[in-house]
């Protein structure tokens, strides 16, 4: 049965992400320009996302939604303009890369050992699963998980990362509605702490008082 109670995290201070400009912003796009294949994607986009934060990336498929979280996650570099703020952020994209292999907490322990945060990474990841509703799976090989297993895992795997930062990539995809209603509450846990997000999605989530970043 999926949880809906929230696993013990951080609390994040406004103090720790003020970059060297004064901003008080977990994460910042300044003046961004994203190109592709010769493709301009987007083109000097700013916004800020305080802690406690969301903002929500929407327009058609093939405008840029997922580069832009690339962007915002380092793994792709923008043609020009600048990224800024917290130091940890953390991805949940429709690859979850765990070790098809490993018994399901054991390839979440292996990336949690490698977070920022050094501190009982097993510990982490047991929050993590019971907070997703995957405990009673957690020695399962990964390759035998359903498809929204697979996705709550993904989602386990930001939970358990203690990052600042979540960068969502369409994270209610082949999620049910009773997972879906957890991906919410454990987004607006994270906010309570001081946390931020940023979400693309075409799917409906509850994320209230975000900003709404249009891809046009």
């Amino acid at each position: 049965m999926v949880q809906a109670d929230q696993p013990p995290g951080p609390s994040f201070g406004s103090a720790a992400v003020v970059d060297g400009r004064g901003t008080n912003a977990a994460l910042a796009f300044r003046d961004v320009t994203c190109v592709r294949g010769g493709r301009v994607l987007f083109e000097r986009l700013s916004f800020a996302v305080p802690p406690g934060g969301a903002a929500l990336v929407t327009g058609p498929n093939g405008i840029g939604k997922s580069s832009l979280i690339r962007v915002a996650a380092g793994l792709l570099r923008p043609a020009n303009g600048e990224i800024a703020g917290a130091a940890t952020r953390t991805l949940m994209a429709e690859a979850a890369a765990l070790d098809a292999a490993r018994p399901l907490r054991d390839a979440l322990g292996f990336w949690a050992a490698l977070d920022a945060d050094p501190d009982d990474p097993y510990g982490r990841v047991a929050h993590a699963l019971h907070a997703v509703g995957l405990s009673h799976i957690a020695d399962v090989p990964v390759r035998l998980l359903s498809t929204g297993q697979r996705r709550r895992a993904a989602l386990a795997r930001v939970v358990a990362s203690g990052a600042m930062v979540w960068l969502l990539d369409e994270p209610a995809n082949g999620l049910d509605v009773a997972s879906v209603t957890v991906l919410e509450h454990l987004i607006a846990a994270h906010r309570g702490r001081g946390g931020a997000v940023l979400v693309a999605t075409h799917l409906p989530i509850a994320l209230p008082d975000a900003q709404t970043i249009s891809l046009l």
